[in-house]
Formats: structure tokens, sequence, C-alpha cells
């Protein structure tokens, strides 16, 4: 038995990576974050024909430009010689886009091997790859598997053993120069010896960096990736070999050499690709509208505007069935607790604290359900790329590129996993700016909320003053990160290049769809299960307790003394009142503890029944609160602190307690500000 093999497995995002490395290691496999970063690795280990193997699955990467922190980490663990193969996960189905990292992977000198997986895509498109050509142009091996089904497994793995120390074919045969005019008269014929062979100019600069990189560092190994970057002036390769090119590099050649590869790219595919799918055509056609410069933000927020129209519509007729639930459960415990002659406090607690705090936040679900929905089908139809492409223009302008808008897009979803999205940006000065502003976007704990205070005040245009809270939300991000890019005038502050993935338009998956719902009401149903039971008992408890033990005027409780301290700074935004400075507290805990602590601090039980609407709306308009008090607390709730995960997690991206906090703060101080000014204004009008 020989020594263990180590086998990287690299490819796009949603290429079928993972899937395929979970069916060689199955369970078997350890996840850590990378040394010092928060980037997520995995590692498995198998044996096949008495070869060990150790199997990591790297980020998901477009590239080895070094733009993110994912294509950092790869590539360094590529080039500091942990990988003994490299597995290329390609999705067949979108060969041109998986392409170029493969050219990229090739020029490191490692051996390659790709992976040519979702064939089966390929086939119901009624196209064909020659699977004979392919390698010749290639130099590698092209192994068709299917991680899905589990399909040549064996194969691929067999080609691994036999390609450990053969990094090129040798036998390269592209003819990508007999199309061309003008004969090459380059004084080196690299086509037998490189897959990717350039203009003659940019050959002649590689030749001439080749010669002094040799001259100043002898023992280096592949020259030509290193004289490549040198002439990209690649940030990290050129701090690592620094070298005298005076007189051969006057620019960085980056643009050059993409753009040579994709020439190169397009006579593989012309090549190689059979009845090729006219879906590529109709994709342009409608790109032509949803990415065009001037139509294509209206139709995002058009888009928007309809999904948030079904949330409200065909969300709250579900919603009634929740509540009728709820509402006899409530009763039945009720009688229950009385039958069994349980005490006072005991019963406050269940029906007043845990029920009516949990319960209101239940009947929300079917809301959550419909927006996650509606995200989920957007992403997988491939429009969600898009609107990065179209929003990429506007970033520029605030000092951030489209990849920016990725984390934002998360944050209506949920502010955790949009704040971890940040770490795709190239360095940490973007990824900062893009986690202060990230918060700003509406959650989708924040649906209960709008949900309430727009139904009561607002009726038939309930859902066109929702869709406001995420305009005005996107719209204060963006005027923050404009701001802060006007505050910092460094030299080294630029925009990256957005390089993203814009893949064909399909039908969604209704399996993965489905998953990916369940998931999210799974995360939404634990948090009611913790988060919001754990917080509905606290307020309950100090709302129903005081200096003098248990008290029957919630007025006279804990939560009221709080709630009048905070109540004098709340007045300019009309927010005075001392349940709302107990409700906004609760809101740190969780945001949907905001609506469960309306239905405890004013004991209704079913608080979003249309009945428990008119109940609250009846006791709060005799405390001077209409619907523009209603406006400004949901603007209140949708930019102020985000809530206790999220802060952990900024603190762990930001690795910086000072600047933790100053985005708690932050966000608070925006919130208190636009609240105000639009409750100041507004009573001017009204």
């Amino acid at each position: 038995m020989g020594e263990e093999l180590h086998v990287g497995f690299v490819g796009n995002p949603n290429c079928g990576k993972t899937t395929l490395f979970n069916a060689y290691t199955g369970a078997k496999l350890k996840v850590a974050n990378w040394p010092g970063v928060t980037v997520e690795k995995k590692e498995g280990a198998m044996r096949f024909h008495n070869e060990r193997f150790k199997l990591v699955d790297l980020p998901g990467i477009y590239s080895l430009t070094s733009y993110t922190l994912e294509e950092k980490l790869s590539r360094q663990y590529i080039l500091e010689d942990d990988v003994d193969v490299i597995i290329n996960v390609a999705d067949a189905s979108s060969l041109e886009r998986n392409l170029y990292l493969t050219l990229q992977l090739i020029e490191l000198g490692k051996p390659v091997i790709l992976a040519l997986n979702m064939m089966d895509i390929v086939e119901e498109r009624g196209m064909e790859i020659d699977l004979h050509r392919l390698p010749e142009m290639l130099g590698i091996p092209v192994i068709p598997v299917s991680a899905r089904k589990k399909t040549g497994l064996d194969i691929l793995m067999h080609a691994v053993s036999h390609h450990k120390d053969k990094p090129n074919d040798n036998n390269l045969e592209h003819h990508h120069m007999d199309n061309q005019k003008k004969p090459s008269e380059h004084v080196h014929e690299h086509h037998k010896e490189y897959v990717v062979v350039y203009s003659d100019e940019i050959e002649d600069k590689i030749d001439s960096i080749s010669e002094v990189l040799l001259y100043t560092y002898p023992d280096i190994k592949n020259v030509r990736w290193l004289a490549i970057k040198l002439l990209e002036q690649d940030e990290e390769i050129v701090n690592r070999y620094p070298i005298d090119l005076t007189g051969i590099v006057d620019r960085s050649y980056e643009t050059d050499i993409i753009n040579e590869k994709y020439d190169f790219i397009e006579e593989i595919i012309d090549e190689v690709l059979v009845n090729k799918s006219k879906k590529e055509a109709s994709t342009d056609k409608v790109d032509r509208i949803l990415t065009h410069e001037f139509w294509g933000m209206p139709v995002f927020f058009a888009i928007i505007g309809l999904v948030f129209f079904l949330t409200f519509s065909i969300g709250n007729i579900f919603s009634v069935y929740f509540e009728g639930i709820i509402s006899a459960f409530s009763k039945v415990t009720l009688n229950f607790l009385v039958s069994i002659h349980a005490g006072p406090v005991l019963t406050s607690l269940i029906v007043d604290g845990i029920i009516a705090g949990v319960g209101g936040i239940l009947t929300f679900l079917p809301n959550i359900a419909i927006l996650f929905l509606a995200l989920a089908i957007l992403e997988d139809s491939g429009y969600m790329s898009r609107v990065a492409y179209v929003m990429n223009g506007l970033m520029g302008k605030i000092g951030l590129s489209g990849r920016a808008f990725i984390p934002m897009l998360l944050g209506f979803g949920c502010t955790v996993p949009a704040v971890m999205a940040s770490r795709t940006l190239e360095n940490m000065k973007d990824r900062r700016k893009a986690i202060f502003i990230t918060p700003f976007m509406s959650c989708s704990a924040k649906i209960p909320i709008y949900v309430l205070l727009s139904g009561m005040f607002f009726k038939k245009y309930a859902a066109l003053v929702a869709l406001s809270m995420y305009v005005i939300g996107l719209l204060i991000g963006i005027l923050a990160a404009f701001i802060m890019n006007k505050i910092d005038k460094q030299e080294d502050s630029q925009v990256s290049t957005l390089l993203i993935e814009l893949p064909e338009y399909k039908a969604p998956n209704v399996r993965s769809i489905l998953i990916y719902v369940w998931d999210k009401i799974k995360d939404y149903l634990t948090k009611a299960g913790t988060t919001i039971f754990l917080a509905s008992v606290i307020i309950w408890f100090i709302l129903n307790f005081g200096p003098k033990g248990m008290v029957t005027d919630m007025s006279q409780s804990f939560g009221a003394m709080v709630g009048r301290f905070l109540a004098p700074a709340l007045v300019p935004a009309g927010l005075g009142l001392w349940q709302i400075g107990v409700a906004l507290i609760s809101g740190l805990a969780a945001k949907e503890v905001v609506v469960s602590s309306f239905g405890i601090l004013f004991g209704i039980a079913n608080i979003n029944t249309a009945a428990g609407m008119t109940q609250l709306s009846g006791m709060l308009q005799p405390l001077g609160f209409g619907p523009l008090n209603a406006f400004s607390l949901m603007l209140f709730c949708l930019l102020y602190t985000p809530c206790a995960a999220a802060v952990g997690v900024i603190a762990r991206e930001l690795k910086s307690v000072k600047l933790t906090l100053f985005t708690v703060f932050f966000q608070l101080a925006i919130a208190w500000i636009v609240a105000t000014v639009v409750y100041q204004v507004g009573s001017l009008i009204f």
C-alpha cells in the first residue's frame, strides 16, 4: 500500500461538486474552517484498489484570480503542494461557463482531471459532447459522471490513480491558429506544449518574464504560470516574486489574457458540442430585457412587488386556518388548566405567555413559506444572478461591485447567511462595508411586524406599505455605502471586477425548491420553539412581576419601568409608549418577538386575526397611536440593531469588538434618525 493520495475537488458553485464529494466520502468526513478564517472546508478519506485517498472539497469558485477569499484559499492550497491530483467538477450542461476555471487549473501545472457532471441534462436537451475531441484539446482526461445517480465514480477514481504523475498529455491537438489570416510569427512553437497559447505579443512577454524568473529564482516550479500572473500584475505573486520587469510589463494584461482564454473556449465549444441547445438563444432574448441598462432595475422591483403581493394575499388566506387552530388550542389548554385547578401564575404563563407569544408568531408561517418559495423559484430559475449584474453599475458608484449586492439580496431572507456571504468580496475593506449595510435589508423575521401593523392601519394598501419597507431598506443601505465611500478617500480603495455566472434560464427543480422551503420553515419552527419561546417567557415575567411580586396591572411591572425609561428617547419618532419600548427590546432576541410582545402586552391571544387586530387597534388609538406612528414603528424595526444571532455572526466576521459595537449603534442611530424624520415631517403634512 502506497502513500495517501491527496485529491482536491474544485469547481464552480452549483456544479454538483459537493454532491460528488459526498458520494465518495459518505458520512466519513469532517467539516472545519480554514485556519484563521471562517470559510468552510470538508475532508474525507476512502480506499480504492488498496490505495488510500484523502479527499478535500474546496470552496466553490469561478476562477483562480485571487479576487475573493475562497479563490485565495483554493489557489494557496493547490500551490503549496497539498494536492496531488485536482478533480475539476464541471456542469456539462453549462460547459462554456465552466471551462474558464478548467483552463486556469491546467495552467497551474498540476495533474487535472475534468469530471463532466450533469450529463443527463445534456442528453435531455438533445446535445452531445465529443468525449474524444475534448481531451485532445485540453490535454487532460475527461470522465463523464453523475453525482446524483452515482455513475462513473469508479472510472473517475481509476483515472485519478493513474494520472497523479502526469500533469499533461503532451499530445495536444487544437487548431485555433488555422483560421487566422495572419500566421504566428512567434519564435517558439508552444501549441504542442501548452493548452492555452496566447497572441504573439503576450507570448513574447511570457517568455521574457520566464527568463528573468529562472535567473532570479532557479528552483521555482511552473515558471509559465508565474509569468502569466506577473503579466496580469497579480498582487500576491508580485509580492512573492519581486523582479525588475522594466521594458517588459507596462500595464496589466489581465483583460487581454481573459479575452483570449474565452476565445479559445469558444473554439472548444464549436468543436466538441454538437446540437447546441436553442435555450441559449432564448436566454439571450430574455436577458435583453432583464439585464437591460434601463429596464433591468424596474423589472426587478416589479417582480419583488409581485412576490410581496402574493406573500400577503395568499399568505393571509392560509393564516386564517392557523389562527383557528391556535385559538382552539389556547381554549382547550385553558379549560384543561382550569379543570386540574392549576394556579393563576402557571395558567397565565402558559396561556398568556407561551401560547400567546409563540402562537402569535406561528400564524405568520404561511406568509414566510410563500416568501421563501418565491425567492427559491427566482434563484433556481437563474434570475438572481441577473439582479447582481443589473445592480453592478449602481454599486460601482458607491465603491462596491455588483458582487456586494449578493449579500444584500440574501438579507431579504436572513441576515445571518447574508453577512457570511460578504466573504465573496475581494478585500476586508469591502467586506466590512457590506457587513455594515446588509442588516438594513428587510429579513423575513420582520414580515410578522409588517403584516400586523399594515393590516391594522393600511388595510387594502397593506402589501404596498410592506413593499415600501424593502425598498426603503435597500435605499438606506445604498445611501450608507455611498457616504462611507465618500468618507473613505484612501488610494487603495478600488472596485473589483464583477465575475459572476449568468446561467441559462431553466424550469425550477420542484424537489430542490421544496427542500429549500422546508429547511426555512424548519428553521422558523425551531426558532419559535427556542428563541421565541424563551423570549416569550421572559417578557411574560417582566410584565407580570414588579418590585412587590406578581402584579395585576402591567403598568406596575419591571417591563413598564424599563419602557418608561426608554419612552422619552422614542417620543420624537412617535413611539413614546412604554409598551413599544418593551417590544423593541424584545426584538433584539428575534424580530418576530416584537409581535409576540404586543400580544402579551395587550393581552390578545390571536393578535393576527381580524378580531385581534381590531382589538389592538382599538387599544392603541386612544393612546394617540395611528397610521403615521405605525409606519414610523415599521421603519424603526426595519433599520434598528439586528437580532442577537446576526450580531454574533457580525462579530465573528469582523473579528473586532469595536467594529461590532459600531455596527450595533450605527444601525440604532440610523433607525432613530429615519423614524424621527418621517414622523416629524409626516406630522406636518397629515
